[in-house]
């Protein structure tokens, strides 16, 4: 786990990354600390905590201890949560700086009811996050066709009684592996990404490709009617190799590589300058054409 230091309204809140589970975990006594402005937040969380317990309340009970660096510079255990728990144990505190996370949890919860009601509210939200994240709207009319076609592969995997969770990672590896030449985590590492969401950050070629290897994936599997998991294995790898034979062709052409470690921060800052630079020459050229009219 590597440790980090994350503020909040210039107070610190020690963390720590999980690579392998890629999840966040933070100090509650920091957090505690925070929201209560506490002179003694270790003893509050620990009548929080038996509270809590003594509620029934299984969050505090699956928390546990990382060794996080202490204001004396040592190395001590401290209890850690999960943003999940974390949320969850917020909401048991009173505290005006703990409302907008429950605000917050209340919105997320009654969109997550609308759109299931009306999934098109879902596309709708979808748009309009990434359109206030500065993505052009080509890349966002293909991230949403990406959606799409995923949610195809899902399905199909679930036809053929492959379950959510670890066999559905294991699979998309397969493809990410076959079409990339990489895991889906180390294509994340190569990109700089923690939680971020890898489809997010990938330039409109590497989307592409991701779709033509999803997409393969689907149409091989309803032809070959896979029936064990090894079988969707194979199924995987050779939809990935499809898009990845389509990868070559392009970057024999090209002469350039797909794949790029450029994430969504980097490819936006990209586009800026291209239009800004397509500006610079459209005005340099009025420019010149005002001067010669001058003349």
């Amino acid at each position: 786990m590597n440790e980090n230091i994350q503020l909040f309204e210039d107070q610190t809140i020690r963390t720590a990354w999980d690579s392998e589970r890629e999840e966040w975990y933070f100090s509650i006594v920091d957090v505690v600390k925070i929201l209560t402005e506490s002179i003694d937040p270790q003893s509050y969380w620990r009548k929080l905590k038996q509270r809590l317990k003594e509620e029934g309340n299984e969050t505090v009970t699956n928390c546990h201890g990382l060794k996080m660096t202490a204001a004396d510079g040592k190395k001590r255990l401290t209890d850690v949560a999960d943003t999940e728990q974390l949320l969850r144990i917020i909401q048991s505190i009173p505290s005006k700086k703990a409302e907008p996370f429950k605000l917050w949890l209340a919105q997320v919860g009654r969109e997550r009811i609308e759109e299931t009601i009306d999934p098109e509210k879902a596309i709708d939200r979808a748009l309009e996050t990434y359109q206030k994240k500065g993505y052009s709207d080509e890349w966002i009319h293909q991230r949403i066709l990406s959606i799409r076609i995923r949610n195809a592969l899902t399905e199909e995997w679930q036809n053929r009684g492959v379950t959510k969770g670890v066999e559905f990672a294991i699979l998309t590896d397969e493809i990410t592996r076959a079409w990339s030449g990489m895991s889906t985590k180390q294509y994340k590492n190569f990109k700089g990404l923690k939680k971020e969401n890898l489809r997010d950050n990938m330039s409109d070629m590497e989307l592409v490709l991701n779709m033509l290897a999803e997409a393969t994936t689907t149409e091989i599997s309803k032809q070959k009617n896979p029936q064990t998991f090894s079988e969707n294995v194979d199924v995987a790898r050779s939809g990935g190799d499809a898009a990845a034979e389509a990868r070559k062709a392009v970057e024999a052409r090209t002469g350039v590589p797909v794949i790029s470690s450029n994430n969504a921060v980097q490819l936006n800052e990209l586009v800026v300058d291209l239009i800004e630079t397509q500006q610079d020459r459209s005005s340099n050229r009025i420019d010149k054409n005002e001067n010669t009219d001058n003349n």
